[in-house]
């Protein structure tokens, strides 16, 4: 049995020390799946995969119930969780509050030139609009 699977069984048998020994026995091959994962996302992406491994290390470890049966189906539930933290994330993103669908436009000083310029005629005459408005 590898260290890996006793410390799963200890974590499955309720030992609060055993999660802490576990990220440094599998935080290099966590990282690198983060990397895979990662890999297959869009670039620019505001998660990095050294976050990612933490944010998946609590989701499996300090998530409740855990019935490890492997190393293999620990490394399975990882690359499920980071799925869904990544997924999780895009969708935050996409929301209203970050933008949403909306497109960023880039100011364009050609666009400036070619627009309807607002003389002083134009300027007193809204002022006084303005002030008729007041009265």
């Amino acid at each position: 049995m590898s260290d890996v699977t006793r410390i799963l069984n200890e974590i499955e048998g309720g030992d609060p020390k055993a999660a802490d020994e576990l990220l440094p026995l599998v935080y290099e091959e966590l990282r690198l799946l983060a990397a895979q994962k990662m890999a297959q996302e869009k670039p620019g992406q505001a998660l990095q995969a050294t976050a990612l491994v933490p944010e998946a290390h609590i989701c499996l470890v300090k998530g409740g119930d855990q019935d490890w049966r492997s190393r293999g189906h620990f490394f399975s539930a990882a690359a499920e969780a980071m799925r869904r933290i990544l997924v999780d994330s895009a969708r935050r993103t996409k929301g209203p509050r970050h933008g949403g669908d909306h497109i960023q436009v880039t100011l364009n000083e050609s666009l400036l030139s070619k627009s309807k310029t607002v003389c002083g005629e134009d300027l007193m005459a809204l002022d006084e609009a303005m002030e008729k408005l007041k009265s």
